[in-house]
Order: structure tokens, then sequence, then C-alpha cells
């Protein structure tokens, strides 16, 4: 069983990163915010989950211990492969499926496009009680993302290339706006930066 990744990143497209494992190429599949997070040339460290088929072998890989237990949650559920479960953790973050699942929530899961209105209910139904919702603050003004979600979001924004004076002001910027949920999530925290930061003006920085 391959439970995690070092190495270098090759190359990133279509979903699907690279790792050069000491001269070993893994091919992983991502978040699209996973994806944008890392930057071709550089170490990446990924916890992943294989999921072994009659006619395949396939590594999905996660930035942290949480998606990857989400995912492992989710493929649990009938209905839910391995290709829909990467979709949910591309639209809401751990907290998010947590929440919706204490709420018993099932619309969040059916605006994952795979997941139909039986598979949302049935996702909610399956996690009752193998997750607890995150607490949140409400008393705070402005929603901390984790160290690693900011350093994601950052790494991403060099990546595509911005300085990294002005990824770092732009994402404080975007923290005074977002919800808790978009501070925790490093698509939708990138969305919000690059909104206000527009085009890049250098160009060397190539995925």
């Amino acid at each position: 069983m391959i439970s995690a990744l070092r190495g270098t990143v090759l190359s990133i497209a279509g979903g699907t990163a690279v790792i050069d494992v000491n001269g070993v190429g893994y091919a992983v599949n991502v978040t699209s915010g996973h994806g944008l997070a890392l930057r071709t040339g550089t170490e990446a460290t990924l916890l992943t989950s294989l999921i072994v088929r009659e006619d395949s072998l396939t590594l999905f890989g996660f930035p942290d211990q949480d998606s990857l237990d989400i995912f492992t949650l989710l493929v649990g559920v009938t209905g839910v492969g391995p290709k829909s479960a990467l979709g949910v953790l591309s639209e809401l973050t751990p907290g998010d499926v947590a929440l919706a699942v204490a709420r018993e929530d099932d619309s969040a899961f059916r605006k994952v496009s795979g997941i139909g209105p039986k598979t949302a209910k049935l996702i909610v139904l399956s996690l009752a009680g193998k997750i607890a919702a995150r607490p949140v603050d409400t008393a705070a003004s402005t929603p901390e993302p984790s160290r690693q979600v900011r350093m994601n979001v950052e790494r991403a924004l060099i990546g595509l290339g911005y300085p990294e004076r002005s990824a770092a002001s732009a994402l404080d910027e975007a923290l005074e706006t977002a919800t808790a949920a978009e501070a925790g999530n490093v698509q939708s925290l990138l969305r919000l930066a690059l909104a206000l930061l527009g085009p890049a003006q250098t160009s060397g920085a190539g995925r």
C-alpha cells in the first residue's frame, strides 16, 4: 500500500500531478485546489490512497490527513466512486463536509458534479456519527486559514507569476472578506486573491 509520496513535482495537468520519487514518476489524482497549490520543480509531500481495480491501480493524493480521512469515508458510501469523492473535496473543505453531515444538509453534496439527490442523502446518512463538525468561532471578524492552506495559496500565486509581497498582501486582503469556509479552502481563497490581483505582470513562473 502506498500511503504517502515525497518528491519533485514533474508536471500538473488535468487534475493529475506527476511526482518523481527517486527516479520513479507517480501519477496522482488531486483536487483542483491542490493542483493549483503545487509547483512544478518543487518538492511536495502528498498523503495518498491507492484504489485497486481489476484493470488499474490509481493513486489519489491529499495535502492533509483530514482530506484523506474524508475521502476514505466518501468512497465507502454506496454509489460514490473515487472520482466523485475527489469532486466533493474540490468543492468542499473537510470542515464543510463535517458540518453538512452534522446538519443533515444534503444540498451541499448535490452541488457536486456527479452526485445526485439520492446519493447526496446517502452520504449524509452513511457519514452520520463518523465525523464531527468543526466548531466555528463566530466572534472572529477575520477568519484565519490553517498554516498549510495559507502556504499553498501563496505558493500558487507565486507560481502563477505574482511577486511574493503582492501575493501575501492580496491574501491578507482576501481574508478580510472571506467566510470561514472560504478561508479554509485553497481553491476558494485563491480565487478571491486572484480577483484582487488581476493579471500577473511576469511570465517566468509557468506550470
